[in-house]
């Protein structure tokens, strides 16, 4: 099994794109990270009156209530997280760039044929549901309590996956590294192995510079980038700033970045902030995107758990019943519990229950999927399987796949092999590329769109 599908919330509306079907790298993971989607139902009924079209892009546009609603997600959003909110205007400048530059996102994607069935879709909610400990009723009660229509709170993950797909084949594909690259990463982990692996929690601000740009150009983009510093010296909310200010896609979320692992963030920040105090941020650094100033928001050591689990492989086996219109999700886990309860009363071994039951090519070997590696599965079968001790059997673990009961039968720690080390190297290397790649394709991606502007018109 690959890691086909990963999910994280810091809160219930805050999601981060998925993909169902299609293989998606940590590195899209952690730089894909798009604005709460809960969208509050407009109950402002002149403003349902009047439904201009505020943009056209390409041929397809933007009304104002689509806009108006947006803003009323980005408001609420920003006030959950205390950031000050800055002029309406600026505020609704910068969130028409994002829609302008999404809606050319959807518009490539669907030339390209990418679609997200309703079976693909039912399975992604099912799964928001499980990680915020709730059944699928729960799950949209909650939201409809939280004022959103379940339905477009549903067609918005739908655009996500599909965003999320468009990217990775777009972005995260067509980065390269060198072989060089990788034995200078090597080289750099051999030389502070000593050192305590830590994790960073970030923000910045992204003052753009254009493609083939002219030095005059660059030198006011410069300029605009040292009125930034300057605020933010005086006392300016870095949030803030970031939200009326910056380029970059985090912009909207106060320039938020979150926790990543230090050697998985773009090495220019790393350096920008090696003397940096949390609270604190950085003087202006230049990248080939343009100019960025770092804020720290904090600081980790990895724990022990985190820093040993990267050598543990763990062996492993499992009964997968797929989920249909004939078996549901519930259905799959009524008999996936009898199954356990039988292995647990010695009824029946694992191993015969998975010849006779499992809908997996390890079926024939009881299971068996021998011995796996930190990332090489699933992101929520390898959560459930890191937690069991050996020889105890999971609680049926839903994933894109179907629903799984596992076993842990061994656990091994081993130096990692010289071939797992490069990968593992690779896959970091990749990450600390995908940031400036984003920024790349999303500015191009904007630049080639056709963008009629109707806002002021009456």
């Amino acid at each position: 099994m690959r890691p086909l599908l990963q999910m994280k919330q810091s809160n219930l509306f805050t999601v981060l794109a998925v993909s169902a079907g299609l293989l998606i790298s940590s590195t899209a993971w952690s730089q894909v990270k798009l604005s709460p989607i809960a969208v509050p139902k407009t109950q402002n009924s002149k403003a349902q009156k009047v439904n201009s079209i505020v943009v056209v892009v390409n041929d397809e546009v933007i009304t104002r209530q689509e806009l108006d609603a947006r803003m009323l997600e980005i408001e609420m959003q920003l006030k959950k997280q205390g950031t000050p909110l800055p002029d309406r205007a600026v505020l609704q400048k910068q969130l028409l760039e994002r829609m302008i530059t999404d809606r050319a996102q959807m518009q490539l994607a669907k030339e390209n044929g990418m679609r997200v069935d309703d079976v693909m879709l039912d399975r992604t909610m099912l799964r928001l549901a499980e990680q915020n400990k709730m059944s699928l009723q729960e799950f949209r009660n909650q939201i409809e309590r939280e004022g959103t229509s379940y339905a477009k709170f549903r067609e918005q993950i739908r655009d996500d996956i599909i965003m999320q797909r468009i990217r990775e084949r777009e972005v995260d594909s067509k980065i390269q590294v060198s072989e060089t690259e990788i034995d200078n990463y090597l080289a750099a982990e051999a030389n502070n192995k000593a050192a305590a692996k830590q994790e960073l929690n970030l923000a910045h601000i992204l003052i753009s510079i254009p493609e083939k740009a002219s030095a005059e150009q660059i030198a006011a983009r410069r300029a605009r980038a040292d009125e930034v510093l300057k605020k933010l010296r005086e006392g300016a909310d870095f949030g803030k700033t970031a939200v009326t200010y910056s380029d970059s896609s985090e912009a909207l979320k106060g320039g938020d970045i979150g926790w990543r692992e230090q050697d998985r963030l773009p090495q220019l920040f790393v350096d920008a902030i090696s003397k940096v105090k949390v609270g604190e941020f950085s003087d202006i650094v230049r990248s080939p995107n343009g100019f960025h100033i770092v804020k720290v928001n904090g600081k980790r050591a990895m724990n022990d758990t985190k820093a040993a689990a990267a050598e543990q492989q763990s062996h492993v086996r499992h009964i997968l019943i797929k989920v249909s219109q004939i078996v549901t999700a519930d259905e799959a886990r009524k008999k996936l519990l009898e199954f356990k309860r039988k292995i647990e009363a010695k009824e029946a071994t694992f191993e015969d229950l998975a010849k006779t039951h499992s809908a997996d090519g390890s079926a024939s070997k009881g299971g068996d999927l021998g011995w796996l590696y930190p990332g090489s599965t699933l992101p929520e079968f390898e959560q459930a399987m890191d937690k069991l001790a050996i020889n105890q059997i999971s609680e049926p673990v839903t994933t894109q796949f179907g629903v799984h009961l596992i076993q842990v039968t061994e656990r091994k720690a081993d130096e990692l092999s010289k071939d797992r080390q490069r990968i593992a190297a690779r896959q970091a290397v990749r990450e600390r590329k995908s940031d400036e790649a984003l920024q790349d394709w999303l500015r191009e991606i904007r630049d080639r769109a056709y963008v009629d502007f109707r806002l002021e018109e009456k």
